[in-house]
């Protein structure tokens, strides 16, 4: 320990996240970056950016429409399913960086922002919507931007959410016998 700022920080994996969930809230300072953050962070908030690109799709790809509101609907239970973890789990959210946005939660894990983003990156990808895994992932680096949750909250929020969907795309695509 170099300095008394070191005997606040934590050992082990749980500092590890501190320390890369402290680095890339520094990058929300700049001013830009902040207000990307915010913006994808108010857009995911229940799952609302997802829900409406799912129902976008059902509108705009007729032929495939029913794929797209089985999409919508994994994603939507994806989101739900995380939000019981963590009545389950409670993991307080960070305190050690000052957050950009507010949350309507207290816990932070599993980032349920992080799982409708996973869920509609892997069911919406598979429909060929290209812009959605890149959207994703920006949404996913803005909740780590805006310090409202440690890496480990995103990695397991993502991993839920394309575990969700993966285990739906037989019923997604409509197979009878999924």
């Amino acid at each position: 320990m170099d300095d008394l700022h070191d005997l606040h920080r934590p050992a082990g994996p749980h500092g590890l996240d501190h320390r890369i969930g402290a680095a890339l809230r520094a990058c929300g300072t700049d001013p830009r970056v902040a207000g990307a953050a915010r913006s994808l962070s108010w857009a995911g908030e229940h799952a609302a950016l997802w829900l409406a690109a799912g129902l976008a799709g059902a509108v705009v790809d007729r032929p495939r429409r029913g794929a797209w509101l089985r999409g919508t609907v994994l994603t939507a239970g994806a989101h739900v399913v995380s939000m019981g973890v963590k009545q389950v789990v409670r993991r307080p959210r960070p305190t050690h960086v000052a957050p950009l946005v507010g949350t309507v939660g207290r816990h932070s894990f599993p980032s349920s922002h992080a799982t409708s983003a996973a869920a509609a990156a892997v069911a919406f990808g598979a429909l060929g919507a290209r812009a959605v895994p890149p959207l994703a992932t920006a949404v996913c680096l803005s909740r780590l931007v805006a310090g409202v949750h440690y890496p480990s909250d995103v990695a397991a929020g993502a991993a839920l959410g394309a575990l969700t969907a993966r285990l739906g795309a037989r019923w997604m695509r409509g197979d009878a016998r999924a």
